[in-house]
């Protein structure tokens, strides 16, 4: 018996850390963050969709935005190991096998999305898909290859709410676009800071980040630009009577924050404030998206299906298909 008790704690401990390597490479922030924003298209989209079907449309989500997580730290696991901030992941790491990673990512995407089209409709099934292709396939490899990869990651980044709204709706109507031009655009300034303040490091990875591409002054004049395109795409909202007044006020406010620290940004250009500076706009652009999306489904507007001011424009439907 003592013999068995001294053996069996050091091998649960191993099965463990495994359990928690795997876990790991799913990314489980960036996993979180993904559902914050399906939600927000869940309950901003006119209609109900019942808990079961709620809990498929999440789960789905999770599910595929896991898996492409896992698949793209194994095909960037030999960069990953040459930066400070990947190396320890446990494909780069060498924890893994680079098989079961493979084989674990395949599997939750191949799961995710049989459960979204089933459970709720082939369109919101489709849509993950695109986004897990574009993802892995597309935006992954082009890192290496050009900073206009920036522009092709955030097509995947900015279609989970728009996964929520379908999941409820069936179709892509105006309010669900409006909410992927959210996420587009307000990834831009978003990575734009991370590459600045990182660009060693990706460097180091063989990235070809616009900072190190065409300098720092041109990373930062593109994030004041995109800050100054994210004001009336977030004001786009009331523009189209899906959210009321006190929405509008809360984004006015919020831009105006977000331009204060991409203007800081353009103005601090040199030194370790250079830095900060660019730190400043990353964790103030976390704060915006934290403080906007509540406000907007808070005070959300619904017009009456078929009224003149109605805002929905259906252009592809699978409510037939439920």
């Amino acid at each position: 018996m003592n013999a068995v008790s001294q053996v069996a704690p050091p091998g649960l401990a191993v099965h463990q850390a495994r359990l928690s390597d795997l876990f790991a490479l799913t990314k489980p922030r960036i996993t979180a963050n993904v559902l914050l924003t399906t939600a927000a298209g869940i309950f901003l989209a006119p209609g109900h969709l019942g808990l079961p079907r709620l809990i498929a449309a999440l789960l789905g989500t999770a599910l595929v935005v896991g898996g492409a997580n896992i698949l793209n730290c194994y095909v960037e696991r030999d960069t990953d190991a040459r930066m400070l901030r990947t190396r320890g992941r446990a494909l780069a790491a060498g924890r893994v096998d680079p098989r079961d990673g493979l084989m674990l990512g395949l599997s939750l995407a191949l799961i995710a999305i049989p459960l979204l089209c089933l459970a709720l409709n082939p369109l919101t099934g489709l849509l993950a898909l695109v986004a897990l292709l574009s993802y892995v396939a597309v935006y992954t490899p082009l890192k290496r290859v050009t900073p206009k990869a920036l522009l092709v990651g955030a097509v995947p980044g900015a279609i989970p709410p728009l996964l929520g709204w379908t999941a409820v709706t069936g179709s892509l109507d105006l309010g669900g676009l409006l909410l992927f031009a959210l996420m587009f655009v307000w990834q831009l300034p978003h990575f734009l800071a991370i590459t600045l303040y990182l660009k060693d490091d990706y460097a180091r990875g063989g990235h070809r980040v616009m900072p190190l591409v065409r300098g720092e002054g041109a990373a930062r004049r593109h994030l004041l630009l995109w800050t100054l395109v994210l004001v009336p795409v977030s004001l786009s909202f009331s523009f189209c009577h899906l959210a009321g007044p006190a929405y509008a006020a809360g984004a006015v406010v919020l831009d105006a924050g977000f331009l204060v620290f991409a203007v800081r940004a353009v103005r601090i250009s040199a030194g370790p404030a250079a830095v900060r500076s660019a730190r400043a706009v990353f964790g103030y652009s976390l704060l915006y998206l934290v403080v906007l999306f509540p406000l907007l489904v808070a005070n959300r507007r619904t017009p009456p299906a078929g009224s003149p001011s109605a805002p929905v424009v259906s252009s592809v439907s699978a409510r037939g298909a439920r």
